[in-house]
């Protein structure tokens, strides 16, 4: 997908807060808007190159979202959280990705129990396939892993993904790491254990796991290839 408002390229000041940072643009320091409450502290540091998409809202605080940012000088990541569910959603709409090219209906934000996921897809026999989306922005050595911090939401969904898949429907996680140089994805152990447990406990009852990486431009982003997942 390309991103149809304004872009520009800044420099990283500080993160007071989950919700803002400081940068520089064109001379001037601004308060800019962080869509990802995650840590992000390995990509966002003082003096790196990030990606500023602007927004045409007269009623927000910030002018601009900080959508990007370049890790170790080279590395572009995208790290706006609201862009996964819409890279999946066109990858799914253009038959890009083959275990889940036979769903022909593609339902967004859905219900299952007590959780929402982000699609129900449904084929035309009427089999229902629930999928979950989580963006990964954490990166070590070409190898991806998440989260970047303890998620309860997150290994709630996992096993509602498992009692779905006992029920008969069909259930998987995708995670899309938001950057193209990478080999292999894990769960992140070390920073939240239940998750990446609770993981291995879906792929035992037969969730499905991928990892996709994506192609990442400062004025778009699609996906690109299905990684290797080590569990």
């Amino acid at each position: 997908m390309k991103f149809k408002n304004n872009i520009e390229v800044g420099v990283f000041v500080e993160r007071p807060n989950r919700f803002n940072a400081r940068v520089m643009l064109n001379g001037e320091e601004i308060v800019v808007h962080v869509p990802n409450t995650g840590r992000c502290r390995e990509i966002l540091k003082p003096n790196t190159k990030i990606i500023l998409r602007e927004e045409l809202n007269p009623s927000r605080k910030t002018k601009y979202d900080l959508i990007a940012a370049y890790k170790d000088e080279s590395k572009l990541i995208n790290i706006d959280s609201q862009i996964p569910n819409k890279v999946v959603k066109e990858a799914l709409q253009k038959r890009l990705i083959k275990e889940l090219n036979d769903y022909e209906i593609i339902e967004s934000e859905k219900f299952y129990g007590s959780s929402r996921f982000d699609f129900r897809l449904t084929n035309s026999l009427g089999e229902v396939y629930y999928l979950e989306v989580k963006g990964v922005t954490l990166e070590f050595n070409e190898k991806a892993s998440f989260p970047d911090a303890p998620t309860e939401r997150g290994t709630k969904h996992v096993l509602e993904l498992i009692e779905a898949k006992k029920n008969g429907y069909g259930a998987g996680i995708m995670f899309l790491i938001q950057m193209e140089e990478v080999l292999s994805f894990t769960p992140n152990y070390i920073m939240d254990p239940k998750f990446g447990e609770v993981v291995k406990l879906a792929k035992k009852n037969d969730v499905d796991i991928y990892a996709y990486s994506c192609k990442v431009t400062e004025k778009s982003i699609e996906i690109l290839k299905e990684i290797e997942v080590n569990l």
